[in-house]
């Protein structure tokens, strides 16, 4: 055999590994072949091959146990289990740029699934290692990098601080800086992931001079980028008025408000998620946010976009309007209250429902005015209607029990008052009650009403224990009207004049003139007899 031939088989020998690795990294992709890939034994004929003398297998070896990991969380398991990894990173910084970038796909394909699975990555050294490639000359090792270390410090406070004391936060900054588009998406990224566990880390953020860097990148047209620098900017001003005031200075609003107005929707809700931070924290915050036109906006979101960017504008304009009951008139005046009665009435997800009625307690808890738009605007039988409803959640009868109170003990509105009086349960309808407690006794016309509508019969229809806060307001109101009326509207009383009818005997009209005249009963016994008969 010539020394041709015997070269045509080793060459045929590495064709076929190259092969090997790069079907399974293809069959690797889709979901419904891994557990089939599982049972062939892929992890462990993957495991040599990341030795392999020629770089493009071990290259693709890494490549498919990386797609193996990303789509189980047991292959993940697996490989650990099987000391895959000390394998993959060995001797990693004298390996090519292609090889660097699938180890760390693999770090970051493991390290998503859980907690303990990024612990066992930084047990592993993959923390160091990853701070080595982030400090690379190539852009996609560099990409790589920050991507694995996002997802490592997403999962807890405890994995974030790991990054952060690694020395990853200057060299993510740096990122920010670099001219490649796609560095600075992963760097905002990687920052969102760190800050938005603990103020303390979001506190190392800022001072390693991240903000400006983030706002600059705002002006930038990519979608992706303006996505990660909000949610970045929304982690970090989250935590404490400090950050929030950082986030100020650095001049990010009006731009913010602009962007609800986005084309994309995960902008317009990054927007109003950054907004909602920013105005929750202190009433002068909030009044910087309605002085740019922010009501407008919020309220134009949340009447034309969808669930998803909704939630944080409908949040926004409830602790804005929480803070005063100026900045609360504010959101009467921006139609704030039409929009939420809007979307309390139509939509039908709980949560959504739950935050909007929070943000209706929030406008309506200040005075009666306030009380008052919010109960012309049909919104408390609403919420009457949702607290009765057997389906839902605690959480949203909790928030309406909450907001039901809070516009009640304000409300001294008697046209709204008066039909929750047939449909509110009694914890609802003490509220009601202790405000007609104080209108009756000080207004005639409301008096009538109360009467004509019947609301009087209904309150004698209650049944309070004796002693409560309900009987005390039944009594004070009861008060306010003549005995016979209210006995009159009490329960059987119809009941009891009938009784009195059939009992009642009754007399001849000439008995009751000889009773006039001074007959007595003997004198006249034959003679009242005979007429008693004629009657």
């Amino acid at each position: 055999m010539t020394a041709r031939s015997i070269l045509q088989v080793f060459d045929q020998y590495q064709k076929a590994r190259l092969l090997f690795v790069q079907s399974v990294a293809d069959l690797a992709t889709r979901p419904n072949n891994i557990e089939c890939l599982e049972a062939a034994g892929a992890l462990d004929l993957l495991h040599p091959l990341l030795t392999d003398p020629v770089p493009s297998i071990q290259h693709m070896a890494a490549i498919a146990l990386g797609k193996l990991a990303n789509n189980d969380i047991r292959l993940a398991e697996a490989i650990i289990r099987k000391d895959i990894l000390p394998q993959l990173l060995k001797n990693i910084a004298k390996q090519n740029k292609f090889y660097k970038k699938a180890a760390l796909f693999v770090i970051r394909a493991i390290a998503k699934h859980s907690p303990e699975l990024a612990a066992v990555i930084i047990q592993s050294n993959g923390l160091e290692i990853i701070m080595v490639c982030l400090e690379d000359f190539d852009a996609g090792v560099k990409e790589a990098a920050a991507w694995a270390l996002g997802y490592i410090a997403r999962h807890n406070k405890n994995l974030g601080q790991a990054t952060v004391d690694a020395g990853a936060v200057p060299l993510l900054v740096l990122c920010l800086q670099e001219p490649e588009l796609y560095l600075k998406q992963i760097g905002a990224s990687a920052l969102c992931d760190i800050s938005k566990h603990d103020k303390d880390l979001a506190e190392i953020i800022v001072n390693a001079g991240a903000v400006p860097f983030l706002v600059k990148a705002l002006s930038n047209a990519d979608t992706k980028l303006k996505r990660q620098v909000l949610f970045a900017l929304s982690s970090i001003a989250k935590h404490t008025v400090h950050l929030a005031e950082s986030i100020i200075e650095a001049e990010v609003f009006p731009s913010v408000l602009e962007h609800m107005a986005y084309p994309d929707e995960c902008i317009v809700k990054a927007a109003a998620m950054l907004t909602r931070e920013i105005c929750k924290h202190t009433i002068e915050m909030a009044q910087l946010i309605v002085n740019m036109g922010g009501l407008g906006a919020l309220v134009e979101l949340i009447s034309t976009s969808k669930l998803a960017a909704r939630l944080p504008a409908i949040m926004a304009i409830g602790y804005i309007a929480g803070h005063c009951d100026q900045l609360a008139i504010a959101v009467i005046g921006s139609k704030g209250i039409t929009q939420l009665s809007t979307v309390l009435h139509e939509e039908k997800d709980e949560h959504l429902l739950a935050i909007t009625t929070w943000a209706v307690g929030q406008i309506g808890k200040h005075t009666p005015e306030h009380a008052k738009v919010v109960a012309a605007s049909n919104i408390l039988p609403k919420l009457i209607q949702l607290y009765n409803d057997s389906n839902c959640s605690e959480d949203l009868k909790l928030k309406c029990n909450v907001t039901l109170k809070q516009v009640l003990q304000r409300c001294m509105y008697i046209e709204a008052l008066e039909p929750l009086i047939h449909v509110a349960p009694p914890n609802i309808l003490k509220y009601v009650l202790g405000q007609y407690s104080k209108i009756l006794p000080n207004d005639a016309r409301a008096r009538r009403l109360f009467v004509t509508s019947g609301g009087l019969k209904k309150v004698q229809e209650i049944q309070a224990e004796p002693g409560s806060t309900l009987s005390e307001y039944i009594q004070i109101i009861n008060c306010c009207f003549p005995e016979e009326i209210v006995r009159y509207y009490s329960p059987g009383y119809p009941d009891s004049l009938l009784e009195a009818v059939e009992l009642y005997q009754p007399k001849c009209p000439s008995l009751f003139a000889m009773e006039k005249h001074g007959f007595s009963d003997t004198d006249s016994k034959s003679t009242l007899s005979s007429h008693n008969e004629d009657c």
